[in-house]
């Protein structure tokens, strides 16, 4: 078999990983030695807790984040090109997908490597399953703008695409921005469009009810430096 970069979940709250990753993941993490992560300690936190086949001192790895250039990523393909398999992680949830990571996975295809997706916890697709919006037309928007009148455009264009296509919207926030962003949507989008927020998925505290804008007004939960998946859709 070819060697493999394998696309490996990681946990999107505390708590033991076994409650939302399946088997296989253990089972290919035991044999790996050569990782791409975002985050070593993160990394390092998951596979602490796997049955390896060697000591994590033994483990090699590469930070792959939103720095890395584009130009030393080639060399991180170096294990496969030895014949070893690779393992790609983010730093919560699944890779390249709301992270870093889908650089490597093009060059690995365009290398001739094998690439193989490992089932897991996904923020996005878990927000928009336990909405209740449409899941037959949606889009991700990624994080939005950072200043607020381009935050705000943004969030009205958003809204127009919902009405305009019946396509749900779905986007995030830093976690220290999210009350801003929630004063945000209240304020322009309309009465009756639903929003909903989904906080800590899969964590103690989580948190995920939709509601029209209008109930959601003066009665917005706690979710600050909470992270947090919004989706709007159709009344």
């Amino acid at each position: 078999m070819k060697p493999t970069l394998f696309l490996i979940p990681v946990p999107i709250a505390d708590g033991p990983p076994e409650m939302v990753l399946p088997v296989e993941v253990n089972l290919v993490l035991k044999d790996l030695t050569y990782f791409l992560v975002e985050n070593i300690k993160t990394a390092l936190k998951l596979l602490r807790r796997a049955d390896l086949n060697r000591s994590p001192d033994q483990l090699v790895f590469y930070t792959l984040d939103e720095h890395t250039p584009l130009k030393e990523m080639a060399d991180f393909l170096a294990p496969l090109r030895d014949g070893n398999n690779m393992g790609l992680m983010s730093e919560a949830g699944m890779p390249a997908l709301a992270d870093p990571g889908a650089e490597i996975v093009a060059m690995a295809h365009q290398a001739g490597y094998r690439v193989k997706p490992l089932t897991g916890p996904s923020s996005i697709t878990l927000a928009l399953i336990a909405s209740g919006l449409n899941g037959q037309n949606f889009a991700f928007n990624g994080y939005l703008p950072v200043k607020k009148e381009a935050r705000i455009r943004t969030i009205r264009k958003l809204e127009e695409k919902l009405y305009r296509e019946k396509q749900t919207q779905i986007f995030m926030e830093t976690p220290y921005r999210n009350l801003a962003l929630l004063e945000d949507l209240s304020g322009c989008l309309k009465p009756s469009t639903l929003l909903c927020i989904a906080a800590d998925i899969t964590g103690k505290d989580e948190f995920i009810k939709t509601r029209t804008i209008r109930e959601w007004r003066n009665n917005f939960p706690d979710i600050h430096k909470k992270p947090a998946v919004f989706v709007i859709g159709l009344p």
